[in-house]
C-alpha cells in the first residue's frame, strides 16, 4: 500500500471540502486496490473487525452492490438497511434510526438519502466517519472520483487542460454537480450540455461552460459523460415535463456513431448508469471502443475501496 497519509476531512459528505492532494491520495490508492482486485486472490485484511453499515433510505442496485463488494474485498463485517420495511416508515427519525445502528457497535456508515444535505445533518449527530452515496439531487461523490479516475486511466494521468463535457439532465442530476467540482480541482475544462430546461442558472458559477448544440460539444471534448433523463426525479409521477418528447430529446441530444465521428479524434465515452439505450445513448455507441462504461463499474469497486480505507483511520477510539 502508499506510504500512508490521512484524508483531510474524517467523512466523505461531497467533493466540495476535498483537496486536490485527497483526490490524488484516493487516486493512487485505488490503484493499488485495483492490481488487487485482478489477482487471482481479491482479498485484502485492510477492514478486518471493522464493521461498516449501508444504509440505502432510496432504492439503488449499481452504488449499493459496489459499495457492498467493496467493504467485503477489504474483509469488513457488512450491514445492510433498507428503508422499506423499517421502522422509518414508522415515523422513527433519521437520527434515531442511525443511532440504533451504531449501539450495535458500527464503526462506518454508508448512506444514500433523497434529501440533500442529509449527510451534513447526520455527521454532525454522530462520532463515526460518513459515505455519501448520494443525497437527492445534490451530489454524489463516489461516482466523480470513480469518474475521474475512469478519464485519467483513458487520458492520461494529467487531465489539467483537456476538455470534459458532461451532457444530459443537469438540473436533476447529482452526478453532474459533483464530476463539475472534481474536475475543476483536476485542471480539466468543463462543459455542460443539454436542453435549456435542464441546464441550472447557476452553471457559469461553478466556472463551466454551457452549450445547448451537442454537435460542437463533440468536436469540443476529449470526453463526454452522458446522463440520463431522470424523469423520477421531475415530478408528475414520472412523465415528461421539461422537453417536449423523449424522441425530440434524442434527436438533439442523443449520442449515435454518425455524430461520434464528427470528431477528429476517439473521445471517450462515459456513462454512470442505468443507460437508456436509444435515448441518451444508443446500443452501438455504448459498446464501441471508445465506451469506457464497463471500466468505470470496474474501477468504482477500487475507488470505493480506497475511500472505506483512507476513512477508517478517522474512526474515533
Amino acid at each position: 500500500m502508499t506510504d500512508f497519509k490521512q484524508l483531510s476531512q474524517p467523512s466523505l459528505l461531497g467533493i466540495r471540502g476535498l483537496t486536490r492532494g485527497d483526490i490524488d491520495l484516493i487516486h493512487a490508492t485505488a490503484k493499488e486496490f485495483k492490481d488487487v482486485l485482478n489477482r487471482p486472490i481479491k482479498k485484502v485484511p485492510s477492514l478486518r473487525d471493522f464493521t461498516v453499515a449501508n444504509l440505502f433510505f432510496e432504492d439503488s442496485t449499481r452504488t449499493r452492490l459496489s459499495f457492498e463488494l467493496a467493504e467485503k474485498r477489504l474483509s469488513a463485517d457488512v450491514v445492510n438497511f433498507s428503508a422499506a420495511g423499517s421502522s422509518v416508515k414508522k415515523g422513527e427519525t433519521l437520527v434515531d434510526t442511525v443511532n440504533n445502528i451504531l449501539a450495535m457497535k458500527v464503526d462506518m456508515v454508508v448512506m444514500r438519502h433523497p434529501h440533500p444535505g442529509a449527510h451534513h445533518f447526520l455527521a454532525s449527530k454522530v462520532k463515526v466517519p460518513i459515505v455519501n452515496a448520494g443525497d437527492g439531487t445534490h451530489e454524489h461523490p463516489t461516482q466523480a472520483l470513480l469518474d475521474t479516475f475512469s478519464l485519467r486511466e483513458a487520458l492520461g494521468h494529467d487531465l489539467n487542460g483537456k476538455n470534459i463535457a458532461i451532457v444530459g439532465d443537469i438540473k436533476h442530476s447529482r452526478v453532474a454537480l459533483s464530476n463539475i467540482l472534481a474536475l475543476k480541482l483536476l485542471g480539466a475544462n468543463v462543459r455542460v450540455c443539454g436542453p435549456q430546461t435542464l441546464i441550472p442558472k447557476h452553471m457559469d458559477s461553478l466556472g463551466v461552460e454551457v452549450s445547448h448544440d451537442l454537435d460542437d460539444t463533440i468536436r469540443w471534448a476529449d470526453a463526454l459523460n452522458m446522463l440520463r433523463i431522470q424523469l423520477e426525479r421531475q415530478g408528475d409521477g414520472g412523465s415528461v415535463r421539461f422537453f417536449p418528447t423523449l424522441r425530440e430529446y434524442t434527436m438533439r441530444f442523443g449520442l449515435t456513431m454518425e455524430r461520434l465521428t464528427q470528431a477528429d479524434r476517439d473521445v471517450v465515452v462515459m456513462h454512470p448508469g442505468p443507460i437508456n439505450r436509444g435515448v441518451e445513448i444508443t446500443s452501438e455507441v455504448a459498446d464501441c471502443h471508445q465506451a469506457i462504461i464497463l471500466d468505470q463499474v470496474e474501477h468504482g469497486v477500487a475507488v470505493r475501496m480506497a475511500v472505506l480505507y483512507m476513512l477508517s483511520q478517522h474512526r474515533p477510539d
